[in-house]
C-alpha cells in the first residue's frame, strides 16, 4: 500500500524561468471561402510597432488562457467576429527568438477560422485604422512580416512553420 506523503516528500516544482519565457500569441486568419477574403486588420500611425502596417487579429495569451480561447477573445475584442474554439483549425505555427514586447521569443500560433458570426468592424480604433475584408490575391504589400509569412504560407499550401530571427546551427 502507498504510503501517505508529506509536504516535503513533494517533488519541488521548478521556479518559472521568466526570464527566457516564450511569449505566446494567437492570430486568426477569417477566411470566406466562397469569396476567397480573408479579415485583415490595418494598425494605426499611434502604435509602438509596426505602425500603418496590416496584420491578421493577433494578440497575447493571458497566464492560463488556453490559446484557443485567445483566439475567440483577441479576434471579438479586435474585429467583432465571434468564433467557436471548435470551429479553429492550426493554419501556421511561428516561432519568433525575439519580438518587440517579448524579449525571450514568441510562439504565435495562427489559426484559420471558416465559420463565423458577425461583420467585421474597428473595435480598437486607437490600434487600428480600419478592419475589413479583403481578397485573398489582393494582400497588401505593406504588411508585417511573420504574419504575412503565415498567411501567403496558409494561402499557397506551402510550409506550416516559420522560424524568425534564429541563427541556423
Amino acid at each position: 500500500m502507498a504510503q501517505p506523503t508529506t509536504d516535503d516528500q513533494q517533488p519541488k516544482a521548478l521556479k518559472p524561468a521568466l526570464e527566457s519565457m516564450t511569449l505566446l500569441v494567437a492570430a486568426v486568419i477569417v477566411h470566406d471561402l466562397a469569396t476567397n477574403r480573408v479579415v485583415l486588420l490595418q494598425r494605426s500611425q499611434n502604435v509602438k510597432f509596426a505602425q500603418g502596417m496590416w496584420d491578421l487579429p493577433v494578440g497575447k495569451s493571458e497566464p492560463g488562457e488556453p490559446i484557443t480561447e485567445t483566439a475567440v477573445r483577441e479576434l471579438y475584442e479586435e474585429t467583432g467576429l465571434t468564433v467557436k474554439p471548435e470551429a479553429l483549425k492550426v493554419a501556421h505555427i511561428i516561432h519568433g527568438a525575439w519580438g518587440v514586447k517579448a524579449p525571450g521569443g514568441f510562439l504565435t500560433v495562427v489559426f484559420a477560422a471558416h465559420e463565423w458570426a458577425g461583420e467585421p468592424e474597428n473595435r480598437e480604433p486607437r490600434k487600428h485604422a480600419q478592419v475589413r475584408w479583403v481578397d485573398a490575391d489582393a494582400i497588401p504589400e505593406e504588411f508585417v512580416d511573420t504574419t504575412d509569412s503565415a498567411l501567403s504560407r496558409y494561402l499557397d499550401g506551402g510550409p506550416e512553420v516559420s522560424l524568425d530571427g534564429w541563427s541556423s546551427h
